[in-house]
């Protein structure tokens, strides 16, 4: 866990969070041009809430996604290569292109995998959790959860279980205002934060746009569950700029859910960009610099190893499927 201030992270911090954002945007344009196989959910805007909690985790530590995944993935330090090809469905990724951009998974960094089901990841996360306070090394499990998942039932379970037995266990809802192609508000009934405070679980309402707020709310329940003090639920408030899925436009069929003013509108509170100012505005431009060419080199780099890496061995699955049976 990170136990110096923040401020000698930033430059780190907005290092990770920029490799998300360049890998997303990347990846929305292969899609745009027809290279990748199905679909694609990108975290575009959301890039605080998930390097902010990350920053204070080990290898040793879990965490659970969700099918807009690859920024857990990239922020708990999962490779960008593999990520990227397992995206294209090659057998270079990091599983061997059977899982593909919702499924991305590497458990020796305690990634413990992305989740095509809405609310899959809770009890994964707090199964680990139990183990984890099982084998008393101080390890914490973390799950990753949208507003829409904050209304399956199997939440109100996990909190349950999870404060009964004191397990370390973080929620965190990144709140991005939308499920699917839905408003939160249309669909959820009360602030998300009071589902935790019912059971009596440590609780914050942060700006997830925010990596200070973020990653100081990151350092206390990281703190909380290493002392066996229990979990810790956390809504950090965001944004995505881009739609629910690449391909959204053809299945909306002109339909739309939100307008561009309203898209416009949290440009300025872009995480991205807000961290950008700060660094440059205490005096680190040559370091921004620096570290936005470093990024493109290695965005240019996975990409390149992608497109050029072999397809998935498509009789792999039948292996995969049923025991024994790849012969």
């Amino acid at each position: 866990m990170q136990t110096a201030p923040i401020a000698p992270r930033l430059e780190a911090l907005y290092e990770r969070m920029l490799l998300i954002r360049r890998v997303e945007e990347r990846l929305s344009q292969d899609k745009l041009a027809g290279k990748l196989p199905g679909a694609v959910h990108l975290c575009i805007g959301q890039e605080a809430a998930e390097v902010g909690i990350c920053d204070h985790l080990t290898d040793t530590d879990r965490i659970t996604s969700t099918h807009r995944g690859h920024g857990h993935f990239l922020a708990k330090g999962g490779d960008v290569k593999a990520m990227v090809a397992e995206v294209w469905g090659k057998r270079t990724g990091i599983c061997l292109g059977m899982g593909g951009s919702m499924h991305v998974a590497d458990v020796s960094k305690g990634i413990l995998g992305a989740n095509g089901i809405v609310g899959g990841g809770f009890a994964i996360a707090t199964g680990a959790a139990f183990a984890a306070k099982l084998d008393g090394k101080g390890r914490v499990s973390v799950c990753f959860f949208g507003d829409g998942a904050s209304n399956q039932g199997v939440l109100m379970e996990t909190l349950n279980v999870s404060k009964l037995w004191e397990l370390p266990t973080i929620f965190i809802c990144e709140n991005n205002g939308f499920s699917e192609f839905t408003p939160g508000r249309e669909v959820t009934a009360g602030e998300i934060a009071d589902r935790a405070r019912a059971f009596g679980i440590a609780t914050e309402v942060v700006d997830g746009n925010d990596i200070q707020a973020v990653w100081e709310a990151g350092e206390r329940a990281v703190a909380r569950g290493r002392r066996g003090e229990g979990p810790t639920f956390i809504e950090a408030t965001t944004y995505r700029f881009h739609g629910h899925t690449e391909a959204e436009k053809g299945i909306l069929g002109g339909g739309t859910y939100r307008d561009d003013a309203e898209v416009e509108s949290w440009r300025p509170k872009c995480p991205v960009t807000r961290l950008r100012a700060r660094l440059t505005d205490n005096g680190a431009a040559v370091a921004v610099a620096s570290i936005e060419e470093r990024v493109r080199a290695i965005v240019d780099d996975a990409s390149t190893f992608a497109e050029t890496s072999e397809p998935a061995d498509l009789e792999l699955a039948l292996g995969l499927m049923f025991h024994d049976q790849a012969a």
